[in-house]
């Protein structure tokens, strides 16, 4: 393999910090003294790779005044397929058994332990590879342990239930896939305060991108960007993100190299090409290939709307020129704290038109602030822009909403409005009694296939125009498609990992659209059938 030709200091090194060459050069040394485990590397020396090197010798090499480690905590973020599993379990032995800390507890973490077992397995591998380890290491198998006699210090993977265990003094901590948790009791228990009694615990952090930005992982990963482009400083906290950016084509080869620091290594292009190729035929398969490649953060692992189709109907909507049409309505309440949306369609006036859409969202006023910090999505941009209404007070004003919707009667012909069947008894009476025309919508596969799948044929043909909404684009963005043995589909807002109020208000708006048209006539449901996307 290639050698690291020259060392560059960590830019993230603190004021009075020095670099100790003899320090990194000997953690480096450590592991590759070690060997690799599997396929074709499988009895070949540790060399580490260039990214490998530059992790290590930053690490363990730069040091406050007192002479310890200036990072407690490293956050290394990357594509699958480039070795991380492998350098994670060289550095647990490390600090287990050459760190030179008296009774170090080193413990293997992830979302459950036979992912933990991962890392493990490799690393009691690399001890059994090891003469100068596997003497002095006994390896417990069925207890995921392995103790190193001359200092009495353990590398221990932990069950599941952890989190509900106390009394860790942790040296160090090896995360693996840390977008896989399913909250963060385990994370926080092992990271807040279980290492205080030690001089120099180490946080070791690798994961691939996820799509829960929900998460402790996520959290952690906006916490990692803010530090490398300086908006935050943590001088105990060592960020790396391999990884494509948002606007990069990720169909080029130099994007994949660019995210890709092992490529030609531990993974082929020729197999980054093959499943970018797949990806590029399947759809459902793009967000999978980002994820996973490229290491960008998606909605969800596939994808139901391809978003550059979506993109390519941001047709303009104009307001004026729409006033007196016939158009249907979509409600979705949600809850009263949550997003609220209301959606209208106007069906077109001829084969040459297009089902025009018009979103309105509200949200409560005094959250606007807590929401864009813990959702980390910008309501205050698109409040500020128009995109978005606010109610006063810290849950949604319906009365706010339903003279707001009365006026829209004023404007437009909204001959009917479609909504959830569980939603707010007394606001559909309201309507009501302003003279409209309230359809219960059921949410079950019955109802919202038929709708769901025209508004993907509609997309993908362009027959729809929506002005480039950006909140209805986000919730576009976020469907998590449900599938019954029948071929029915459904949006999911359980496994959608953000809010679809709007898509499922328009996709509501839409069906009664399309059934009632601008007259009377019958249902494109029943001139064609059901449509099979």
């Amino acid at each position: 393999m290639r050698k690291l030709k020259k060392y560059t200091k960590t830019k993230f090194k603190a004021k009075g910090s020095i670099y100790s060459k003899e320090h990194a050069d000997y953690a480096v040394a450590f592991i590759e003294a070690l060997c690799h485990t599997k396929g074709t590397w499988s009895g070949k020396k540790f060399e580490l790779i260039d990214w490998q090197e530059k992790i290590i010798r930053d690490i363990f090499g730069t040091l406050k005044p007192n002479g310890y480690r200036q990072f407690n905590t490293a956050y290394i973020e990357i594509p699958k397929k480039q070795g991380k599993s492998e350098l994670a379990a060289a550095v647990a032995l490390l600090l287990c058994c050459g760190d030179f800390e008296e009774r170090a507890e080193v413990y293997g973490c992830a979302a459950d332990r036979q992912q933990a077992s991962i890392v493990f397995e490799i690393a009691a591998d690399m001890v059994r590879m090891c003469p100068a380890l596997s003497k002095r290491v006994k390896i417990l198998a069925s207890q995921k342990r392995i103790i190193y006699a001359p200092t009495n210090s353990f590398y221990q993977v932990l069950s599941a239930e952890a989190y509900s265990k106390h009394g860790f003094n942790i040296h160090g901590v090896v995360f693996d896939e840390l977008h896989t948790q399913p909250n963060r009791k385990l994370f926080d228990v092992m990271t807040k305060g279980s290492g205080d009694a030690r001089m120099q615990p180490l946080y070791f952090l690798i994961t691939t991108a996820g799509t829960d930005t929900n998460s402790i992982c996520y959290e952690t990963h906006q916490k990692a960007k803010d530090i490398i482009e300086r908006r935050k400083k943590d001088n105990t906290f060592y960020p790396i993100i391999y990884g494509a950016d948002e606007s990069d084509d990720w169909t080029d080869p130099k994007v994949w190299k660019k995210a890709n620091p092992s490529i030609g290594i531990t993974v082929g292009i020729d197999k980054v090409k093959a499943a970018c190729e797949s990806a590029k035929q399947n759809p459902a398969e793009e967000n999978s290939f980002r994820q996973l490649r490229l290491n960008q953060w998606v909605k969800q692992a596939i994808r139901w709307m391809p978003m550059d189709k979506w993109d390519a109907c941001s047709f303009k909507v104009d307001e004026e020129s729409l006033k007196g049409r016939v158009c249907y309505g979509g409600l979705d309440l949600s809850s009263t704290t949550d997003i609220t949306a209301f959606v209208l369609v106007f069906p077109p006036l001829d084969e040459e038109d297009k089902f025009c859409v018009l979103p309105y969202f509200w949200i409560p006023e005094e959250t606007i602030d807590l929401r864009v910090k813990r959702d980390h999505v910008p309501y205050d941009v698109w409040e500020r822009q128009g995109y978005i209404q606010t109610t006063e007070g810290n849950v949604v004003h319906y009365g706010f909403i339903e003279k707001f919707i009365e006026k829209l009667g004023e404007k437009f012909n909204i001959r009917e409005i479609g909504f959830d069947r569980w939603g707010a008894v007394q606001m559909v009476q309201n309507l009501e009694g302003m003279g409209f025309t309230v359809v219960p919508f059921g949410q079950g596969f019955k109802d919202m296939s038929p709708p769901t799948k025209e508004l993907m044929k509609l997309t993908l043909e362009k027959k729809l125009a929506h002005g480039g909404h950006p909140v209805l684009r986000w919730n576009m963005d976020n469907i998590f498609i449900r599938t019954d043995p029948a071929g029915n589909i459904k949006a999911d807002k359980e496994k959608s990992t953000e809010k679809i109020d709007g898509a499922v208000a328009t996709i509501m708006a839409l069906d009664r659209a399309i059934r009632c048209g601008n007259g009377e006539g019958t249902s494109v449901y029943d001139d064609r059938g059901i449509l099979f996307i």
